[in-house]
């Protein structure tokens, strides 16, 4: 039997972050399991007029927990959704709730975190940093708890090339950063924060960065461990592969390449992309969890989730595999065939960008609104840029990532806890896993029908056809321009022509005498 599984039968386990990729993955792997946890305290706050059994309803009842169900169908009973605000002081939790999570919590998983990267200062401050401050005082509190973890992000140190499982120190004092939110007017924040982050790419970076800061300086005597992953992506195994929620990573990027609004990647073909399946990570938080409260490590622990180093994911393999998988399945109600181009040359990708992604979405427009439609290309476009230039950055470049603890994470662990855990990521097979990652895509975030498959093929064909042709008539406008202002052209022009004419000729004459 598995002793992690083992472990976490009969805990009370606060998990914040629960509603979002990594929290569902997380939980749904916990009720699968250790059916007989004793509870799971999930903070949630109501959303979109959803109250917090509504929005508890809808996520145990999405597909991700579809094998959970079948195990264990009163699932629900096991999950105690409490009120929290995490802007607010003690995060507007009331009394009760506060007792009861004070005096019962075994496990604490922190996956609460605002991962846009265009967030003000301020806010991701307040939700990357001052909540885990917050929490971190109420763990201290917690006379039953036996582990915190801390979901990071490898990139909280992108600094540097080579990073190790150490928190380094960060630029400005964690405390006097969270004063100046406190007081300072929201212009001049705006104003220092280049200044404040420095050669960190944005505010998620940072606000991660010295939320690390924040765990090492304020956990205390707390068994602490901090998680790093790299870009998180759709599930490799389980619940079953493929699954996602959300367009974060190069989930944008594809869904964009599908659908005919991106045409051009300007990235090395050597060049690595560090992806993480969403259920890798969980399988390392849950080990990691399970090794800090049984074995209490001495100092706290940081373990890498990343891919690079054991089995790198190439970005021109990755292209290929997606474009391989768009043209066996491609997505419904595309606009262009999907097309990707590799250059690293920097006059070429200026050129591509304005031929192969302004001038189509502009025609598009131009198109809808003869039509009497709204225009939406080009704002589609220029969002689809904006989230490539956002991921361009951890894209283009290469880190090494220590791994010590995490290979010795998975030493400690029996051949059955490697199993039923795996974030062993050398066995996974990136092409298979891409093209999954795909057709995740189109069914769990575009609720694409399968059966639509033969359809979108024949619009796809559509498409291919209309491509063809528009560009032979830029080829022969572009052609006819330049044997009207050059001789040499026209030359050539007549050359060819005429050597056509003899090839004609020549045929004809054979066929006869035969």
């Amino acid at each position: 039997m598995s002793a992690i599984a083992a472990y976490y039968n009969d805990k009370s386990i606060l998990i914040t972050g629960a509603t979002g990729f990594v929290g569902k993955v997380l939980m749904e792997k916990l009720f699968r399991t250790s059916p007989d946890l004793k509870v799971i305290y999930i903070l949630v706050r109501p959303k979109s007029g959803q109250t917090l059994k509504q929005r508890v309803f809808s996520i145990l009842n999405s597909e991700l927990f579809s094998k959970v169900r079948e195990i264990y169908p009163n699932v629900g009973e096991k999950i105690r959704a409490i009120y929290a605000d995490l802007s607010k002081d003690d995060f507007g939790i009331s009394k009760e709730d506060m007792e009861e999570l004070l005096s019962c919590t075994n496990i604490i998983f922190h996956c609460a975190a605002t991962v846009r990267f265009e967030d003000p200062l301020k806010y991701a401050v307040q939700l990357n940093v001052v909540a885990t401050q917050k929490l971190l005082l109420m763990a201290s509190q917690m006379p039953k708890l036996e582990a915190f973890i801390h979901l990071s992000t490898a990139f909280s140190n992108c600094n540097l090339k080579h990073i190790d499982e150490v928190v380094y120190p960060c630029p400005g004092e964690p405390k006097k950063i969270i004063n100046a939110m406190e007081w300072l007017d929201d212009a001049i924040i705006k104003e220092i924060t280049p200044k404040l982050i420095g050669d960190r790419p944005n505010t998620y970076i940072y606000s991660k960065a010295l939320g690390e800061t924040v765990v090492q300086e304020e956990g205390g005597k707390l068994n602490i461990a901090i998680v790093r992953p790299s870009i998180i992506s759709s599930t490799w195994q389980e619940p079953f592969p493929g699954w996602i929620d959300n367009v974060n990573g190069p989930g944008e990027l594809i869904i964009a390449t599908g659908k005919g609004l991106l045409q051009l990647l300007t990235v090395g073909p050597m060049t690595v992309v560090d992806l993480i399946p969403v259920d890798t990570v969980a399988n390392l938080i849950l080990a990691a969890g399970w090794y800090t409260a049984v074995h209490r490590p001495k100092t706290m622990l940081i373990y890498h989730s990343t891919s690079g180093q054991l089995n790198p994911c190439y970005c021109k393999k990755m292209a290929l595999q997606v474009m391989a998988t768009l043209e066996k399945t491609p997505f419904e109600k595309a606009f262009r065939r999907p097309c990707t181009v590799f250059t690293t040359n920097t006059i070429a990708k200026q050129f591509w960008k304005a031929v192969s992604h302004r001038i189509p979405a502009i025609i598009y427009d131009f198109y809808l609104r003869l039509t009497g439609r709204k225009p939406r290309i080009v704002k589609l476009m220029n969002r689809t840029l904006n989230a490539f230039s956002k991921l361009e950055y951890f894209i283009s470049q290469h880190w090494e990532w220590s791994i010590n603890n995490t290979e010795m994470l998975m030493s400690q662990m029996s051949p059955e806890d490697q199993r039923v855990f795996n974030f062993d990521v050398r066995q996974l097979n990136w092409l298979q896993y891409i093209e999954n990652y795909v057709l995740g895509l189109k069914k769990h975030l575009l609720k694409e029908d399968m059966a639509g498959i033969p359809e979108a093929k024949q619009h796809l064909r559509r498409l291919r056809n209309i491509n063809y042709i528009f560009n032979t008539v830029i080829f022969l406008i572009a052609w006819r321009l330049l044997i009207a202002r050059s001789q040499m052209a026209r030359n050539v022009w007549f050359f060819i022509v005429s050597l056509c004419y003899k090839f004609i000729s020549y045929f004809r004459a054979s066929m006869l005498k035969a």
